[in-house]
């Protein structure tokens, strides 16, 4: 008999053999019965819940996150919504003003753009600041502004040259730095910065693990916050703890492909609750710090093409060596070139090391050759996506890339065109880590400023069932676990979110609005929404 029973909904199973359904039974933390007629599994202890025709879909897992800072964040100074250099200070005084030591602040999350596309400086926030260092990022993560107690502890000053794969931003008149970092460079001030203790590592992971749930993600693919290795042993101390409600797949820097090695020989792949032995890899950087690597320069920085954030020879091969080992690798590329060469670099690996089921991914896969958007599925190669990005992106993404290279960003239609496993998620705190706006990004293609209520390039907008597919058995493929999560069907683990309203017949403007009732993780309510 079932534990509980959960009648009169609207289930969307993802299971083309029985897609329609309105009750679905669960015992223990396995799936018994998905369909109408739920009698036969009811006994006298069993709890039926009247869903009263809200719908039901799989566990949205997310398939790109920055787990443990988005835990950080989500008590440091946020500065994603400002819109001024007045806002940004007076954001940031305010929060000097709760602290009561001379703490590191950190977070930030700011986008320049949204102010018209001045960079900040330190001498904003210098004299705000006090003895607090400061390294704040821009929400993408490959630029930071640092106050002039930061760049002294880093020695950072006019005569320090820009490190490969990095830049220090500097005054042209004076030569001074101006407190912005890019990729690389950012090194010289993360490298300085103690690094948390496990206690505050485990306060992270609770205040993030509350936050996704509450967003109905049952399952996080983590590519790290602290080097991969601290981020693993918080996730393992608190599942040995029992103290781990949401599932996770961590990744490590394929820089350290040898440790992990060693460590999956000793300590096998993990569970289903929580697994390991993903590497995250970077080729180059990102748009909106013209980092990433282009064929041709950028628009707004003629100079450039983009920086290759990692030495290419390197990671090449560090890829051939961990994909001989049986790793699985994914590969941070967004420029054109780059994803050609991380495509070039897995085609490679797979001619030296023979056929196997390895499932390469790239992450962000974001701006494409049309010769790229046949290679992912051609060489069984999962574009892991974030689709906020998009709409987030295109309100100024123009002043960067010419038309032919837009038309082919975020290519969701094309690439599951080709049959590519096409992945969703959010790259957390880069973005919200909210699944449903992510495929209200992917349907919509409406960027954040609504100057595009048909889409930014809209023949790239997919369908509902296609971008909840993204969420769900898409995501658990591109982690192994496709005969366990991702679907609704008997015997599949216990993992669904019933819904406020329908994203199958809503208007699509209105999915944003739709919100997460309750989070089932292994058969367990986790997350009920307060009324």
């Amino acid at each position: 008999m079932a534990d509980r029973i959960y009648i009169n909904a609207n289930i969307w199973t993802g299971d083309s053999s029985n897609k329609q359904a309105s009750a679905i039974a669960i015992k223990d933390s396995t799936i018994i019965f998905v369909g109408s007629d739920y009698e036969s599994f009811k006994g006298n202890n069993t709890s039926v819940i009247d869903m009263q025709g809200k719908m039901i879909v799989p566990g949205f897992i997310d398939n790109h996150t920055h787990f443990l800072s988005g835990g950080y964040q989500l008590a440091s100074v946020n500065l994603r919504n400002v819109q001024s250099q007045e806002t940004f200070i007076s954001t940031l005084r305010q929060y000097v003003t709760t602290l009561t030591d001379n703490r590191w602040i950190q977070g930030g999350d700011w986008d320049h753009e949204a102010w018209g596309g001045q960079l900040p400086s330190k001498t904003w926030i210098d004299s705000i600041t006090g003895q607090h260092p400061v390294f704040i990022n821009r929400y993408d993560g490959h630029m930071a502004l640092a106050n002039s107690k930061a760049l002294q502890l880093a020695g950072i000053n006019k005569h320090t040259v820009s490190p490969a794969g990095g830049e220090i931003v500097k005054d042209a008149t004076t030569g001074e730095p101006t407190g912005v970092l890019k990729d690389g460079a950012m090194d010289l001030v993360y490298k300085i910065i103690p690094n948390p203790s496990p206690a505050e590592l485990d306060e992270y992971l609770h205040r993030a693990v509350e936050h996704a749930l509450s967003h109905g993600l049952t399952q996080i693919h983590d590519m790290s916050s602290y080097g991969g290795w601290p981020d693993l042993s918080t996730y393992r101390h608190a599942y040995a703890n029992d103290q781990l409600s949401l599932r996770i797949y961590s990744f490590v820097p394929i820089s350290t492909w040898q440790k992990m090695d060693s460590f999956v020989k000793k300590n096998g792949f993990g569970n289903d609750m929580l697994h390991w032995g993903g590497l995250k890899g970077f080729v180059d950087g990102s748009l909106g710090s013209t980092t990433a690597w282009f064929y041709k320069p950028y628009l707004d920085a003629p100079q450039s093409t983009g920086l290759q954030v990692t030495d290419t020879n390197l990671l090449r091969q560090w890829i051939l060596s961990a994909d001989s080992s049986g790793l699985h690798i994914a590969t941070h590329a967004i420029g054109d070139r780059a994803n050609d060469w991380i495509l070039s670099v897995y085609e490679e690996a797979e001619n030296k090391n023979g056929k196997k089921d390895r499932r390469f991914r790239v992450e962000h896969a974001q701006h494409l050759t049309r010769q790229a958007i046949e290679r992912f599925a051609s060489l069984q190669v999962i574009p892991s996506m974030q689709p906020y990005h998009a709409i987030d992106d295109g309100k100024w993404a123009a002043k960067r890339l010419d038309s032919a290279r837009l038309k082919r960003t975020y290519a969701f239609k094309s690439l599951l065109a080709t049959k590519a496993n096409l992945t969703f998620g959010s790259d957390w705190t880069v973005a919200p880590l909210d699944p449903i706006a992510g495929i209200y990004a992917a349907v919509t293609r409406r960027t954040l400023d609504n100057k595009n209520p048909d889409g930014w390039y809209p023949l790239e907008k997919i369908s509902v069932e296609d971008a909840l597919r993204c969420y769900t058995a898409n995501n658990a493929y591109a982690g192994f676990q496709e005969n366990k999560l991702g679907m609704l069907k008997t015997g599949m683990l216990a993992d669904f979110v019933v819904l406020s309203d329908n994203l199958l017949s809503i208007a699509p403007e209105k999915i944003r609005d739709i919100k997460v009732l309750r989070t089932i993780v292994n058969g367990k309510e986790l997350y009920v929404k307060k009324d």
